[in-house]
């Protein structure tokens, strides 16, 4: 099999989980003996290319023809069997997908982010969730708001491009949902059911997990979507100094005053900075219980992927991918009657009763993007985890492994041939 791997690659200086989640894929793909063919074209290239090249770049979000170009001979020259698409903006454009099938290449593109809707491709905006273009012909809220880039031009653009492409989009013949709140946001598009796949992402396998430690970790980029200021505001409300064990918070952003000045003044938060790999293998050991307090639709936070890899259960909010990522997308367990109600002991199985807002599922809990839901969950999770480590575990083997990842991948390009 014949794989062409087409991705825009994120500049180094901005940290992206999709460039490592593409690396990943290409080298789990070619271990499994597929052949692949990376079409990657990189925004650190743009400082460097010829005037007339920069001259182009307002239009190559909608076409690119250089990259056209290049495209249409590599699938001349080797003719792949799939094109599976990532990021095309703003090397590559959408007209990939039309080059490919001008061709007779099928594409599959892996939807990482809302951008068929939303300019930013967030849901997110002025700290809140938004949805404003959503079902709009125009982007014109995203031009308003300065949603790309905090540019009008290149939000005005951008939002041209979304309304151009609407029928290339429309045209792809599979597209992989990471997550079942991904395929929804595909199916309210107008993609048909039969053309999504829900496969997440993997992680490389950790080994087998050390034995639970104590209190929590937070662990991702400082910036307010992440809802780092809603994790604080929660642990300062009903629970004295030490009560749930350690906060431990991990990364580097915009809010890292937030986290100084959160280490500063209680003895049970610690402020961890950037880790590198061990770094974090030793804060995941050393944590029972993985927070993943989101405000933001996220599509799917790689942090709770690699918690369930350690054994570790997930407390995060029912927004975007991290109800599916901990197994709590299904119905809701009986609650309590208040929004601040503390859990309590359920006798023999080390359970507790679930207060209002929060959901169990198999690897974890969710809850409303609130304070007080989240204050009311946290010693939940703090009694419950070392009865979810196992099945965090055990999750990850069954859903998020790389071998069961890679494999799923390759149905899906078959499914295609």
């Amino acid at each position: 099999m014949r794989i062409v791997v087409a991705h825009n690659r994120y500049r180094e200086a901005q940290p992206s989980g999709e460039n490592t989640i593409v690396d990943a894929e290409i080298a789990q793909l070619t271990a499994a003996g597929v052949e692949v063919l990376p079409f990657l074209r990189s925004s650190d290239e743009i400082p460097a290319m010829s005037k007339p090249a920069k001259a182009l770049l307002p239009i190559s979000p909608i076409w690119a023809p250089k990259a056209q170009h290049d495209l249409d001979r590599l699938l001349t020259e080797h003719r792949p069997d799939v094109l599976h698409l990532h990021n095309p903006y703003p090397l590559l454009s959408p007209w990939v997908v039309r080059t490919a099938h001008k061709r007779g290449v099928p594409v599959v593109q892996t939807v990482h982010n809302y951008r068929q809707v939303c300019s930013s491709g967030l849901y997110f905006r002025d700290g809140v969730t938004c949805q404003d273009c959503r079902g709009r012909t125009l982007g014109v809220p995203a031009i308003v708001h300065r949603c790309y880039r905090n540019s009008r031009a290149q939000s005005a653009l951008m939002a041209t491009t979304l309304a151009v492409h609407r029928p290339t989009w429309k045209s792809v013949d599979r597209y992989i949902a990471l997550t079942t709140a991904v395929a929804d946001h595909l199916r309210d598009y107008g993609i048909p059911d039969e053309r999504i796949v829900v496969k997440p992402n993997a992680v490389p396998d950790p080994g087998t997990p050390a034995p639970s430690g104590n209190g929590f970790l937070f662990m991702g980029r400082l910036s307010p979507e992440k809802g780092l200021d809603l994790l604080l505001s929660a642990w300062r409300r009903q629970h004295p100094v030490g009560a749930l064990g350690p906060l431990r918070i991990a990364g580097d952003g915009e809010l890292r005053p937030l986290a100084e000045a959160a280490a500063a003044e209680r003895p049970d938060v610690l402020y961890l900075g950037q880790l590198d790999r061990p770094g974090v293998r030793a804060a995941l050991a050393d944590s029972s219980v993985v927070l993943a307090t989101s405000t933001w639709h996220d599509v799917l936070p790689t942090v709770i992927i690699e918690a369930l890899a350690a054994g570790r259960p997930v407390l995060g909010t029912a927004l975007g991918g991290i109800p599916y990522l901990v197994g709590a997308d299904g119905p809701r367990e009986p609650a309590g009657t208040g929004p601040a109600e503390v859990a309590t002991a359920v006798p023999g199985d080390g359970r507790v009763a679930l207060p209002s807002g929060v959901r169990r599922g198999e690897a974890g809990w969710v809850v409303a993007p609130e304070a007080d839901a989240l204050a009311a969950a946290l010693p939940l999770a703090a009694a419950e985890a070392p009865t979810l480590a196992g099945a965090a575990r055990s999750r990850y083997e069954r859903t998020f492994h790389h071998d069961v990842i890679t494999k799923r991948l390759i149905d899906i390009y078959a499914s295609l041939t």
